[in-house]
C-alpha cells in the first residue's frame, strides 16, 4: 500500500511539473504578446534597441487592412494586409516566438514594400489579435500558414504569386510547411534564423539556463500533449526541407546565441539543390538585416529576381 501511495505521489508531482513547464514555455502571456516594443534584455539587442524602436514607429505609421481567417481547429486568426499594386506578388510574413509583426519585421517589411510586394503580416495563434493561448513551435502554426495561403488564393485568385517568409520560430514554421502539399502559387521561401526541431531548441535553451534538458524536454512534451493538445516532437524543419519543391533562401547570423547558426547550416544541407544559405558575421539572433542591411537586401533582391521573373510568370 505504501508503494502505491509513493507511485501516486510521484505521478502527481510529474503532472504538476509538466503543467508548470507547459505554462512557462508554451502559454503566451499577455504582457509580452501585444507589446511591439517589448524586448528581453540582451547585449546584442540592447546595442540596436534605439534603431529597432525607430523602425517600429515608422512601420506602425503605414496604413493597413485588418484581415481574419479561421484556423483548421477553429481559432480566429488575424493579420495585417498592406496593398501596393494589384497583381504584385504577395509576401506572407510569419513572426517569431512571442513576437509581433511590427517588432520582428519593422525593417524587413519596409524593404519588401520597396521591392514591390503586397504584404500579409500574420499575427500567429496566441499572439496579438489572434485567438489561442498555446504556442506550438510550428506544429499547428504550419497548418495556419497553409490556411493563409488558401485565403490569399481565394481573395486574389489562383494566379497570385506567393513568397513565404519567416523569422526565428516563424522561419521554422514556413520551412515545416515547405514539405507539405504547397500549391504552385508559392514560388519561394525566405527563412531567417530557423531552428531545426522543438526538441533541439528546448535542449539548447535549457542548457543555457543551467537546467537539465533530459528532464525539461520530457516534461514539456508531456505538458504539451496533456494540456496543449499537440506533440512538439512531430515536426522537423530539415526533414520538411528535404521534400520541399520550392527554392529556399536561408539566412542566419553567425553570432546567433539563441538559435545556433549550425542549425541553419544543417537545414540547408538537407536539400542543397533547393536551399541557398547566407550567413552574416557578427549578427545575433534575427539581427542580420540590421548588422549588414546592404548585403541582406542585395541577397534578397537577387533571390526575388530569380523566383519572380520580370515577365510576371
Amino acid at each position: 500500500m505504501v508503494v502505491l501511495y509513493v507511485i501516486l505521489a510521484l505521478a502527481v508531482l510529474i503532472l504538476i511539473a509538466a503543467y508548470v513547464v507547459y505554462r512557462i514555455v508554451l502559454r503566451s502571456p499577455n504582457r509580452m504578446q501585444n507589446d511591439d516594443f517589448y524586448m528581453a534584455p540582451s547585449e546584442q539587442t540592447d546595442a540596436l534597441r534605439d534603431r529597432i524602436n525607430d523602425m517600429i514607429r515608422a512601420f506602425n505609421e503605414i496604413p493597413y487592412e485588418r484581415v481574419r481567417i479561421t484556423s483548421f481547429d477553429g481559432l480566429k486568426l488575424s493579420g495585417r494586409y498592406y496593398h501596393q499594386k494589384s497583381g504584385a506578388p504577395l509576401a506572407i510574413l510569419m513572426h517569431g516566438y512571442r513576437g509581433t509583426p511590427s517588432r520582428d519585421f519593422s525593417g524587413g517589411a519596409q524593404s519588401y514594400l520597396a521591392d514591390g510586394f503586397n504584404l500579409l503580416l500574420v499575427e500567429e495563434r496566441a499572439h496579438c489579435s489572434s485567438e489561442g493561448h498555446v504556442i506550438t513551435f510550428g506544429v499547428k502554426e504550419r497548418m495556419d500558414c497553409l490556411k493563409w495561403i488558401e485565403y490569399a488564393r481565394e481573395r486574389f485568385g489562383n494566379r497570385i504569386r506567393i513568397l513565404l517568409c519567416g523569422i526565428s520560430m516563424g522561419a521554422s514554421t514556413v520551412l515545416m510547411a515547405s514539405g507539405m502539399d504547397l500549391p504552385e502559387n508559392v514560388r519561394g521561401i525566405v527563412a531567417d534564423c530557423p531552428f531545426t526541431t522543438p526538441k533541439e531548441i528546448v535542449y539548447k535553451v535549457s542548457k543555457d539556463l543551467k537546467l537539465p534538458p533530459r528532464i525539461i524536454w520530457p516534461l514539456l512534451r508531456l505538458g504539451a500533449r496533456l494540456y496543449g493538445r499537440f506533440d512538439p516532437a512531430g515536426v522537423d524543419a530539415a526533414e520538411a526541407v528535404k521534400r520541399s519543391p520550392v527554392p529556399i533562401l536561408l539566412i542566419h547570423g553567425e553570432d546567433d546565441r539563441f538559435v545556433p547558426c549550425e542549425m541553419g547550416r544543417r537545414i540547408a544541407a538537407a536539400n542543397p539543390d533547393r536551399v541557398e544559405l547566407h550567413t552574416f558575421p557578427n549578427a545575433g539572433h534575427g539581427l542580420s538585416f540590421l548588422i549588414d542591411r546592404p548585403r541582406y537586401e542585395q541577397i534578397t533582391k537577387a533571390f526575388f529576381a530569380r523566383i519572380f521573373p520580370s515577365d510576371g510568370n
